[in-house]
């Protein structure tokens, strides 16, 4: 599967508003925890938490599965196509 195919896979498998919402709100969170590490581990630790916390609620309303469960890749491939979205609306 090339970029492209992971990219539409994983718009395909977060199409209900709120999914896309906890999204919006876990990845922000998972991506500022990691280097928090360095600085405050236990803020860390809650920031990670609550985000993999957002992402699975969106998770179980829209019925499906996290991506990475089929393929690892998806971890990398989620906050690259949320900061694509992002982008896209700030145009």
């Amino acid at each position: 599967m090339n970029f492209s195919q992971l990219l539409e896979k994983y718009r395909r498998d977060h199409q209900h508003p709120f999914n896309k919402f906890t999204h919006a709100i876990g990845i922000p969170l998972i991506i500022i925890s990691l280097p928090w590490f360095f600085f405050n581990w236990k803020t860390a630790i809650f920031l990670f938490v609550l985000g993999w916390a957002f992402q699975f609620v969106g998770h179980w309303v829209e019925g499906k599965k996290p991506s990475f469960f089929s393929n690892p890749a998806f971890l990398l491939v989620g906050p690259i196509y949320f900061l694509k979205q992002l982008f896209k609306r700030n145009k």
